[in-house]
């Protein structure tokens, strides 16, 4: 009988604290959400979403929406793997933080201490980079430069490391902030250097065990057999399609992981309570100061409709100013995902969004959405303003494709015959390229990957370019002519994967 009393009670206090807590959480969360989520899964077409939010160091909401793969009845929960993307980054970060509070190293270290092969074109930068420097952005390069070589290739992180040297940076070292996804290469691999502990083995020692984070990946090439996991989609001619998992394991460092809103609330639980999680200290409360300083300007800021006065970016984290609130958040995209996570750390609010296409607005949308409820700013539909821009984007896009493919269809002349564009190329950076002539159409053969290219005549030395992997896109390739003779080719993929071109050399 007292048993019975004392399972009655304990039912009762848990239904007066649920009900407390749930009455105050804002409204978009308890009377909207759902509704909110559905709408846009089906305007976006979006396979599947998963979200979830921790506030005052409990968790308040984790759930999934939709499906694991489009065209299936496989529902995702709060348990789903999602490959994260740049949200990776934060964990090289803190574990580098964490080595110098332990004094295995320091974050002022020269980058050559650790890795003596480290070099950039600019020698002296090469030599004077710091480890802080690699992780706050601000060696030089232009935003995604040098991604195209490593990006799903063959190349290894040692192989990432040494192209890294052959870049010409388009900035002076230190003065311009410009987003460099090799360079968080280098950080991860500070980590054997100085420990003798891969980089995938000591987050999951350090980081992902302790916090019980269990179902979390530290390598893509891990995901494929995960039980609990959502497959990656984009959309291809205006369909939803299922793509195959990106290989970026060269990368890890910046981009590799997946895991789950569940696992993901326990990481931020943890940053938000200064390192501290379920009673122990998991990162050093210094470890977290380090990677939230402000070490780069990203810009001045910038809202749709509320206030936000600067962008600033510290290790491995993005830091701004919104409505009088510090903001640390990040974004990560990889092949057939995209991903938010936002922390609020006077507020003790944080929001992670995991998503299974490549094609959606609603990961950044909804972060904005959920934030703003708290705070109790007004209802934006931000779904609405980023979706019918990126609608809008898409219009054009498929509009300039439909003109290009009708020139092709026009079979107009090009200046040479096609033989003379077939031969090796070559690129300091990327290295080998080769056109070929197959059933009299061009086609290009990269040495570091497995897609083809289609050449398709838009007349004298003008190509349109369709990859066969659609992730890469289209575009206009220009070779250039002397003499009647080829010498070079401009190469340049999606804007996703990086915006500088290529210029590849006839040999």
């Amino acid at each position: 009988m007292k048993s019975t009393r004392l399972f009655l009670m304990i039912l009762f206090l848990n239904l007066v604290f649920n009900g407390f807590a749930q009455s105050n959480l804002p409204s978009f969360i308890t009377d909207s959400l759902d509704n909110y989520i559905n709408r846009s899964l089906k305007t976006e077409r979006l396979p599947g979403l998963a979200i979830a939010v921790v506030k005052d160091g409990k968790v308040v909401l984790a759930k999934g929406y939709g499906v694991k793969e489009w065209g299936k009845n496989d529902p995702v929960d709060e348990n789903t793997l999602f490959m994260i993307g740049s949200n990776t980054k934060a964990f090289t970060a803190i574990s580098l933080a964490m080595l110098q509070s332990e004094g295995k190293l320091t974050l002022n270290d020269q980058v050559t201490k650790w890795i003596p092969e480290f070099k950039l074109d600019n020698k002296a930068a090469g030599e004077q980079a710091i480890i802080r420097d690699i992780m706050s952005h601000r060696i030089g390069f232009k935003t995604f430069q040098g991604d195209f070589t490593y990006w799903k290739s063959d190349l290894s992180r040692e192989d990432v490391i040494e192209r890294m040297g052959h870049i010409k940076a388009v900035y002076p070292f230190r003065t311009v902030y410009g987003y460099c996804n090799a360079a968080f290469t280098v950080a991860g691999q500070i980590i054997p250097r100085a420990t003798g502990i891969q980089w995938e083995d000591f987050v999951k020692q350090r980081i992902f065990d302790p916090l019980g984070m269990t179902s979390t990946l530290p390598l893509n090439a891990q995901m494929p057999s995960a039980v609990n996991r959502t497959v990656p989609h984009d959309i291809v001619k205006g369909q939803v399609v299922s793509v195959p998992y990106c290989s970026i394991d060269n990368m890890a460092p910046a981009g590799s992981i997946s895991s789950s809103v569940n696992d993901m609330s326990k990481w931020m639980i943890m940053l938000l309570n200064k390192g501290s999680f379920e009673g122990k200290q998991i990162v050093p409360e210094k470890a977290i100061d380090e990677a939230w300083y402000p070490h780069s300007i990203e810009g001045t800021g910038g809202a749709p409709f509320n206030r936000s006065h600067f962008e600033l970016y510290g290790l491995g984290f993005g830091i701004r100013e919104y409505e009088d609130q510090i903001i640390i958040s990040h974004t990560g995209g990889v092949t057939g995902y995209l991903s938010s996570v936002t922390l609020v750390p006077d507020q003790k609010l944080g929001i992670v969004i995991l998503t299974n296409s490549i094609r959606n607005t609603l990961f950044y949308a909804l972060a904005g959405e959920v934030t703003d409820a708290f705070l109790g700013l007004p209802y934006r539909n931000y779904e609405k303003f980023f979706y019918d821009r990126e609608r809008s984007d898409m219009t054009a896009t498929a509009h300039y494709r439909k003109q290009k493919e009708d020139s092709v269809s026009m079979h107009l002349k090009t200046a040479l015959p096609l033989e003379k564009y077939t031969g090796e190329y070559v690129n300091d950076v990327y290295g080998k390229m080769t056109v070929l002539l197959q059933n009299n159409e061009l086609h290009m053969k990269f040495s570091h990957h497995q897609f083809d290219v289609t050449l398709g005549p838009l007349g004298g030395n003008r190509f349109y370019a369709v990859f066969s992997d659609p992730e890469f896109e289209t575009a206009v390739f220009p070779f250039t002519v002397e003499e009647g003779m080829v010498k070079s080719v401009t190469v340049k993929v999606a804007d996703f994967i990086e915006y500088t071109p290529y210029l590849f050399t006839k040999k």
